[in-house]
């Protein structure tokens, strides 16, 4: 997290950084905001881009984990009411069949020699 509030008023922008740059030095990409005075709803992430990082090695410090934590339990929670809507009646072949366009993607890989 890198602070750039102002006194008495801190305001976090949640970031991924090489571990050697300092706290409030150079990032490689800002994922979110932090306001420890706010009640409710007091930091934004972009849930997305933090899995494209983890899954790359990234280690969160503590308060970022829990962040984190508290994002992909909202993200189930507003993802459970879609899940739970009646499905319109779709062919269950179309559904286990994969996707064409993965077939095509797979199929223009350019050959290395």
């Amino acid at each position: 997290m890198k602070r750039v509030g102002a006194k008495n008023a801190p305001f976090f922008r949640i970031v991924v950084a090489d571990g050697r740059s300092p706290r409030d030095g150079r990032f490689i990409e800002e994922l979110g905001t932090y306001q420890p005075r706010r009640k409710d709803r007091n930091f934004t992430l972009d849930v997305e881009r933090v899995t494209y990082w983890l899954s790359k090695g990234a280690q969160p410090s503590e308060t970022v984990a829990s962040f984190i934590k508290k994002a992909a339990k909202d993200v189930t929670a507003a993802a459970a009411p879609v899940a739970a809507a009646p499905v319109a009646a779709a062919p269950v072949a179309a559904a286990t069949t994969p996707p064409a366009a993965a077939a095509v993607v797979t199929a223009a890989a350019p050959a290395v020699s």
